[in-house]
């Protein structure tokens, strides 16, 4: 079964899914079921993983790291998701040679968690 604001991933292929309903059925891609993320706080390599979050005016601006996280072809983060609650309220897909920094509109009222998938060493949260 698919889980709400779940995140999916291919073994193979690295497709990523992230569930917006939760629904029957097992989630398949190359042939295989897909592997839930389970997100960390603690580990090696904590300090350019963890999200870090700031409000600045109006916005929440995360910075994937304490210690900015390498940004090169074969070691980058490939989604930042902004939760309030349990809420899906922003998103954004990072690229190679783009800063580990994002900055969400957003009522600052709000208490948030953020998670950031790095493509080595999996999903971390705030």
């Amino acid at each position: 079964m698919a889980v709400k604001n779940e995140l999916y991933k291919c073994e193979i292929c690295g497709n990523v899914v992230s569930i917006v309903e939760a629904g029957p059925g097992e989630l398949v891609c190359c042939g295989q079921e897909m592997n839930i993320l389970t997100a960390k706080t603690e580990d090696e390599g904590k300090e350019k993983h963890v999200p870090v979050l700031s409000v600045e005016g109006d916005k929440v601006v995360v910075n994937v790291g304490s210690i900015p996280h390498p940004m090169d072809e074969t070691h980058f983060i490939e989604l930042v998701q902004l939760f309030d609650g349990d809420e899906l309220v922003g998103e954004k897909k990072i690229f190679p040679g783009e800063q580990p920094r994002i900055e969400f509109a957003a009522n600052v009222s709000n208490e948030f968690k953020v998670r950031a998938l790095c493509n080595v060493h999996g999903l971390w949260t705030s």
